[in-house]
């Protein structure tokens, strides 16, 4: 039985990567949008309509591109790795998916940021989301470099 599905796992290896590719794409666009529209939005009177507007975009961004991205990214990502064992590939392996498991725990904290502006109750300044919007570069930089390069191998 596991045999048969680790088979076909190796056979779609193509279509899961196209996916995988398409939804990590579509979470990294998110995941550098959203600290953005946060530098933006702490520029904003609470209560304002403005201020409303962009919580309606910060949500629908998260609810309708970044959740169901990530998920997709985890879903194909794991397919991926089983049909290919990547379990036992090296220690480029071992280091991308720490990177993958802590753009996840940034995208925690987008989700709680999102919520604090939801409730107007934002402590952070433009200067923090400014600085918060590049940990998605840094984790991504070092997850494409451990794909091709593969050291550790």
């Amino acid at each position: 039985m596991i045999e048969n599905i680790v088979d076909f796992l190796r056979e779609a290896y193509y279509w899961l990567l196209a996916f995988h590719i398409i939804s990590v794409i579509s979470w990294m666009a998110g995941m550098f949008y959203l600290p953005r529209l946060f530098v933006y939005h702490t520029r904003l009177e609470v209560g304002s309509s403005a201020s409303e507007m962009f919580k309606e975009m910060e949500r629908k961004l998260m609810r309708i591109i970044i959740n169901p991205a990530m998920s997709a990214t985890w879903i194909f990502g794991l397919a991926l790795s089983i049909g290919q064992d990547s379990w036992h590939a090296g220690g480029w392996f071992y280091i991308k998916f720490a990177a993958v498991v802590l753009m996840s725990g940034f995208h925690g904290y987008l989700s709680m940021w999102r919520k604090a502006f939801e409730r107007d109750e934002n402590i952070h300044s433009e200067k923090y989301f400014r600085m918060m919007n590049e940990v998605p570069t840094l984790l991504m930089i070092v997850i494409v470099f451990m794909v091709f390069i593969r050291p550790f191998s």
